[in-house]
């Protein structure tokens, strides 16, 4: 995460989907550390009561986690809270709840999870014209994909094998966000 923080990455995710909750805790607190030292937003998967335990920015609900309504009353208004939507219905009931912003996928295959249908660029664009939320587009994003994906209607990426697995994860990382701007200073979205 540091080696990220300076490329320039303000947004992370802690997902733990195997460790205990103990672990996964612990593990969280450091990484709030470095997110608050670092002036990043940083988001606990899957896990509300973690998210606050550590003070995190925000958590991020899958369909099948605690339901909106319970984890906002348990995060209070001014945490962030978004939820994993894999079609136009699940996005526009994500917002009508009151999310903070949708991640959509997966848009290519991907080895990190099974993430269901791949949804390729056309589904992003399809959500782009349902929601006015942020979308956060997931699912084997690499480099030479970024900027199709915003210019499909992301609003940011998320990736893992693509930065975590380069021989320079600073660089990488650096890379993604050098394009992710380029298309912004230019109007892509």
């Amino acid at each position: 995460m540091s080696q990220a923080c300076i490329a320039g990455v303000r947004l992370f995710q802690y997902r733990n989907k195997s460790g205990s909750r103990k672990s996964a805790y612990e593990t969280a607190l450091r990484l709030a550390k470095i997110a608050r030292d670092t002036k990043a937003t940083f988001i606990v998967n899957d896990y509300a009561d973690i998210a606050l335990a550590v003070d995190a920015d925000g958590v991020h609900l899958g369909q099948d986690d605690l339901p909106f309504d319970l984890a906002r009353k348990l995060l209070g208004p001014s945490k962030l809270i978004g939820i994993s939507t894999h079609s136009v219905r699940q996005a526009q009931e994500a917002e009508l709840q009151g999310a903070d912003y949708v991640g959509f996928g997966p848009i290519f295959p991907t080895t990190t999870k099974d993430a269901g249908v791949i949804q390729g660029i056309s589904g992003l664009a399809n959500i782009r014209k349902s929601v006015k939320i942020p979308i956060i587009a997931i699912g084997g994003i690499k480099q030479e994909s970024v900027a199709d994906v915003i210019r499909g209607g992301a609003d940011c990426v998320a990736i893992i094998g693509a930065i975590l697995t380069a021989e320079h994860l600073s660089d990488a990382a650096a890379a993604v966000l050098k394009i992710i701007n380029d298309i912004s200073r230019k109007g892509g979205t």
